[in-house]
């Protein structure tokens, strides 16, 4: 694994090694980081996706307990009446 070209005369062989060759410089100089930041973006974007569920659960049910207090009011409704 110093660089130099390995051949066998089984193009399998040849084949691994050069890929285990070039799997080895990529790990050595750092190329692998790409996927490390794409795991946090997938983190970071599921904690957002969580954020924003449960701030909409919260919205609707007080809009769901307004809309109740409003039918309720209509529903009751008396000429003198206010709610």
């Amino acid at each position: 694994m110093n660089g130099r070209n390995v051949s066998t005369g089984i193009p399998a062989v040849d084949f691994l090694v050069t890929f285990l060759q070039t799997r080895v410089r990529r790990a050595r100089s750092g190329e692998l980081d790409r996927g490390a930041s794409a795991v946090e973006w997938v983190i970071i974007s599921a904690v957002v996706v969580a954020i924003v569920g449960v701030v909409a659960a919260i919205i609707n049910n007080a809009l769901k307990g307004g809309a109740d207090k409003v039918g309720d009011c209509i529903e009751g409704a008396d000429a003198g009446k206010t709610c």
